[in-house]
């Protein structure tokens, strides 16, 4: 199975540290933040890489290369201007080829097993939820019974920028730039999309105050 890294975005609430370098290339203690990704992703199996970027993306092809120092075959989808979650995927489409395929947050720090997640028979997505963090208490997403994603409820849990997705789930998407969530809803709506609870580690590294705790933690268990 082959997995997507999400690199696209501007960071804008990084500046001015997303000037001069894109936000997956943040460094974070001794290595670009990116980098955690792409070397959890080759342990848990995933050695096929698609990554997409934008702004400043000509830096992480330098940075990364072709991925064969960490295991991988890294493939590279540029944007030039940034389509959002949903357009930047459908793009990547070709790359990521007919199966189902993992997608993760390059902004994101966790010990997620991204060999957990499974799509059951007929399902389009299924969603890595995270408890909500303090900046986020109103989640995101219902995980009803059975693992099963639903409209309403009171477990509302935080999507953790993971998932795994049917390229089906694309089927109606036309180019151009266009949000994940409403055909992560529709999938929702039609009983098409699981969810996977992680209890473990996991940050949304999205602001400097947040890269710096990120720091300190890694420092200290360095």
């Amino acid at each position: 199975m082959k997995a997507m890294i999400l690199a696209a975005g501007r960071g804008h609430r990084m500046r001015p540290l997303t000037d001069s370098i894109p936000k997956p290339l943040l460094p974070v203690a001794g290595k670009p933040l990116i980098q955690y990704q792409v070397e959890r992703l080759v342990r848990a199996g995933f050695c096929d890489l698609v990554i997409n970027h934008a702004h400043l993306g000509g830096q992480i092809e330098q940075a990364l290369g072709d991925g064969g120092r960490f295991g991988a075959r890294i493939r590279y989808s540029p944007e030039g201007q940034a389509l959002e979650t949903g357009g930047g995927i459908f793009k990547a489409l070709p790359l990521l080829g007919p199966g189902p395929f993992l997608v993760t947050n390059g902004d994101i720090f966790s010990d997620i097993d991204y060999r957990a997640p499974r799509l059951a028979a007929g399902d389009l997505a299924t969603l890595v939820l995270v408890d909500n963090p303090p900046q986020h208490p109103q989640g995101d997403f219902v995980l009803g019974d059975h693992g099963r994603l639903c409209g309403q409820g009171q477990r509302r849990l935080t999507f953790a920028g993971v998932g795994l997705y049917d390229p089906a789930l694309f089927a109606h998407c036309q180019p151009g730039s266009f949000p994940l969530a409403p055909l992560l809803h529709q999938a929702i709506h039609q009983g098409c999309a699981g969810g996977y609870h992680h209890r473990g580690q996991w940050m949304d590294v999205g602001t400097p105050e947040r890269l710096a705790r990120l720091e300190q933690l890694l420092t200290a268990n360095a």
